[in-house]
């Protein structure tokens, strides 16, 4: 009797959902199942989430605000203008009439005015970035630095050509300029004041 049950026990172990599996097919059925078990734990899939999240906010997202931010700006009329660090900072977000009624939030990075309004959470006022807002912020972005130091002190001094910037540093820079150039309009350009020239604005 016991020889019996033990052998019925035996073939449900081996085949537990009665398909009519052969010994060996079935040790092999169950020895996927154990290797996948051991594959999804709740550390794999923390990460996998970790790396889709990565993903959609890297690659995908950013393409998607790009074409909603030139959607937005394609019927208004862009103005290019040249601004100096002084003529730049009234636009720093706050209404600055007549100059600036609407509030608007331009930077300039490697001599280039990007209109940023439509990023003003993060750029405007009370933004983590709000320091470049009106400002040039080539050297801030180059090395990862949002403090004021990055910034120039003598608006109407030479601009910073960043030539001590290191390899590392040009490359992150890099970076930033292909994002902006591709999710804000360019509306100007930043020169350094010139007590002789007049400048439009």
């Amino acid at each position: 009797m016991s020889v019996v049950t033990s052998s019925i026990v035996a073939s449900a172990t081996l085949d537990p959902y009665n398909l009519g599996l052969s010994p060996q097919l079935e040790a092999y059925r169950s020895g996927v199942r154990e290797q996948f078990g051991s594959t999804v734990t709740p550390l794999n899939v923390a990460l996998l989430v970790v790396l889709l999240t990565f993903t959609y906010y890297r690659l995908i997202r950013p393409y998607n605000a790009a074409s909603q931010t030139l959607h937005v700006n394609k019927d208004q009329p862009i103005v290019f203008q040249t601004f100096t660090p002084r003529t730049l900072l009234k636009f720093n977000g706050l209404p600055n009439p007549p100059l600036n009624p609407d509030g608007k939030v331009y930077l300039a990075v490697k001599g280039k005015v990007h209109d940023v309004t439509s990023g003003r959470n993060f750029y405007g006022p009370g933004g983590p970035y709000e320091n470049f807002a009106g400002r040039d912020a080539t050297r801030g972005l180059a090395c990862q630095s949002f403090d004021e130091d990055m910034l120039t002190k003598n608006l109407d001094g030479p601009l910073d050509d960043c030539s001590d910037l290191g390899a590392d540093q040009l490359e992150n820079l890099q970076g930033w300029v292909e994002r902006f150039d591709e999710k804000y309009l360019v509306v100007g350009k930043l020169v350094a004041y010139n007590k002789n020239q007049v400048h439009g604005m």
